[in-house]
């Protein structure tokens, strides 16, 4: 991903999974109670001398005028705002309330220092909490709005909830409903009646009906304020990306806090078609095999160093030759092998141009896995050369994927072929490459450089250098194991024109002449898998450490995949080293899925970052001996097969992370902005009353 996108992915750091409602408002009534014995003051009402009956009074009423307003908005917020079509849960609607009360006590003990330092009466704090109590429906306005996504004025009823409802307490505690009702001088409504020790606080002697037509006034304002502020932010996503910026921001703090697929919906509407290929390699044990390999089993020649062309090192097994002599690569037997001498599927590894992203489950961020649960055999499924620009929209659209590689595999011929396989050098690039029947799988790296996602259109060119040597599908993977993390504007993006994408075109040139040299012969394969313990958060997803294990021709090669996103510098090495020097396997890769499961609520989780290398490397060591003693002789079959998806689209991915980091960066000012204009306005009103 480049820098934006990593600046929109780390957003995700700020949002965490609402608390159950029950322990919210135990919660929201315990504060009202602790904030009634620090503002109250029940010992000027009650005449008593007991200190305990005083507290108990002044934690009732915080309870009373705190706390109930918070519980009420919290139980009928969520009916109401669903009623009018809305969607906000009770385990939300319970956090907005109790924040809102936070805001209001905040508010009072400030008010309420200012005053004793200043010397000011009791109807500052009031007229403080007017404002409180208004800026109270401006936050549940702005929320309501963002998750249940309803017009102005019906957003305004259920974010009004607990602002009426504490307006009304202090309606009627303060004696105004008695003077509107009853008549009478204002001392026998607000003093004799209802404010009397066993009806509410005296401090309430300080609230006039001027407070509660201020208090309309300002909510009246504030809505306005929140409007404006809205199409403020609104008005760059509608004309870049015809969406609301509200559909975002539920969408992803819907997912992010509660898992809803609301997200989903919102990449939907800005999706394009796209045909991406699909390729799949099959193994299959073979019944009744010959054992051993060596003539018999149709080895034929070899070639071996310095092959190819543009200053590329080839390593080979069997002999050195050139590449430009075509010596060797053909088998003795590569008719298709019997069906009915074909076994149960070992393995499979399936590479769709797909990237798995963008977080989380979302689109195809759990592709790796849903891929794999979907192979008979054991699933590997590396990561393809794609960027964010080849999300998926939607978890629906990985079933195309699925169905596209079962429909290649179902037009695969087997056969019992494969060639030795070599590694070539060209400047930053270096690729393991090798052929099994009429496919290939090239695993590329730039380690030890930092690299993240190879684009597109440059895996497209690479793929095209093996179709000059005969190769048609190739499974063209991109390691994606050294990154330095997502600080720095240049994150290591493989994009068209740059040196590191003619480096993979001069490597996969040469990989593809030196596959068609190498030595050939039977296949053999063994696999093997842990899923460890470690969990997501921690950089390792679902499918754990998997390693397949091939032998063609007397060499050895180790395909180590890893359920994550990229690894962190070095770590590529120590696992290679651990699997030469325990198995005794030369050739190996190591490589990483990008399941994005694994940046759930964090962009930067590489594999090492969170976990123990020693004991990550032991796991690969134990895995790799593991699938090295598993060798059975096999026959594989391979093939591509096209499939229309939804995707971002190009430069999509670019534009929505722009305009949500600007949204950011700019809505904090805006919000200032908005806030001291409303704020403002509100001291006008003050004064001219």
């Amino acid at each position: 991903m480049t820098a934006t996108q990593g600046h929109l992915a780390g957003l995700s750091r700020f949002i965490f999974q609402a608390p159950r409602w029950p322990r919210t408002l135990a919660f929201a009534v315990l504060l009202g109670g602790l904030t009634g014995i620090g503002v109250f003051d029940a010992e000027l009402t009650m005449g008593s001398t007991y200190p305990v009956l005083l507290v108990g009074q002044d934690a009732w009423q915080g309870i009373v005028f705190l706390g109930a307003p918070t519980v009420v908005a919290a139980l009928v917020t969520t009916p109401i705002d669903r009623a009018l079509g809305g969607s906000l849960t009770n385990d939300r609607s319970a956090l907005l309330a109790l924040c809102c009360e936070l805001f209001v006590v905040v508010v009072l003990l400030v008010a309420g220092v200012v005053a004793t330092l200043f010397g000011l009466s009791q109807r500052f704090v009031f007229d403080a909490l007017v404002v409180a109590l208004a800026s109270m429906f401006a936050i549940r306005l702005l929320a309501v709005l963002a998750v249940s996504r309803l017009s102005l004025p019906i957003a305004s009823i259920p974010a009004a909830v607990q602002t009426g409802v504490a307006a009304l307490l202090l309606f009627v505690y303060s004696g105004t409903a008695r003077l509107l009702i009853d008549g009478g001088t204002p001392y026998q409504a607000y003093v004799t009646w209802l404010v009397r020790s066993d009806h509410g606080p005296p401090i309430f002697d300080a609230v006039t009906f001027d407070h509660f037509l201020l208090l309309g006034a300002l909510c009246l304002l504030y809505a306005v304020a929140v409007w404006g502020f809205l199409v403020g932010i609104d008005r760059p996503w509608r004309r870049s990306l015809d969406v609301s910026v509200l559909d975002f921001v539920r969408g992803f703090i819907g997912y992010a806090a509660e898992g809803s697929r609301d997200l989903e919906r919102f990449f939907e509407r800005l999706g394009q078609e796209a045909v991406v290929p699909v390729s799949v390699i099959s193994f299959r044990i073979v019944e009744d095999a010959e054992d051993g390999v060596g003539a018999e089993d149709g080895v034929d020649g070899g070639n071996g160093e310095n092959a190819g062309e543009s200053g590329a090192n080839v390593v080979g097994d069997g002999g050195t030759a050139s590449a430009s002599t075509g010596n060797g690569g053909a088998t003795g037997n590569d008719d298709p092998i019997d069906p009915d001498r074909l076994g149960e599927e070992k393995a499979r590894f399936v590479l769709p141009m797909i990237h798995p992203g963008p977080l989380g489950e979302i689109g195809g961020g759990d592709l790796p896995r849903r891929v794999a649960l979907s192979t008979e055999g054991l699933g590997f499924p590396p990561h393809a050369t794609a960027g964010h620009d080849f999300n998926l929209v939607s978890e629906g659209e990985v079933d195309d994927v699925i169905h596209a590689a079962d429909r290649a595999l179902d037009r695969a011929t087997f056969r019992r072929e494969a060639t030795a396989p070599v590694t070539v050098d060209a400047g930053e690039s270096t690729v393991l490459t090798q052929r099994f029947g009429d496919a290939a799988l090239a695993v590329s790296t730039f380690a030890p450089g930092s690299a993240d996602d190879v684009d597109f259109a440059v895996g497209q060119s690479a793929m095209a250098e093996f179709r000059t040597d005969g190769i048609e599908d190739v499974l063209l993977v991109d390691g994606h194991n050294c990154h330095t993390g997502l600080s720095g504007a240049d994150l290591g993006h493989v994009t068209p024109g740059s040196k590191r994408s003619y480096d993979l075109y001069a490597a996969a040139s040469d990989a593809a002449e030196a596959a068609a040299n190498a030595p050939s012969g039977r296949p053999e394969l063994g696999v093997a898998w842990d899923s460890t313990d470690w969990t997501p958060d921690e950089g390792i997803g679902p499918l754990g450490v998997r390693v397949a294990v091939t032998r063609v021709a007397g060499v050895e090669a180790a395909y180590v995949l890893i359920d994550g996103n990229n690894m962190v510098p070095g770590l590529r090495a120590e696992l290679l080293d651990v699997v030469r020097e325990t198995t005794g396997i030369d050739r190996a890769e190591v490589m990483t899925t990008d399941n994005h499961i694994v940046n759930r609520t964090e962009a930067d989780n590489r594999v090492g970052s969170a976990v123990d290398r020693d004991a990550l490397a032991d796991t690969v060591a134990s895995v790799a001996t593991e699938a090295r003693a598993d060798l059975d002789p096999v026959a594989v079959g391979g093939g591509t097969e096209h499939t229309t998806v939804t995707v971002f689209g190009n430069d999509r991915t670019e534009t929505l992370a722009t305009q949500a980091n600007a949204a950011v960066s700019l809505g904090a000012a805006l919000a200032a902005a908005v806030t001291l204009f409303a704020l403002s306005v509100s001291v006008i009103l003050f004064v001219l009353t």
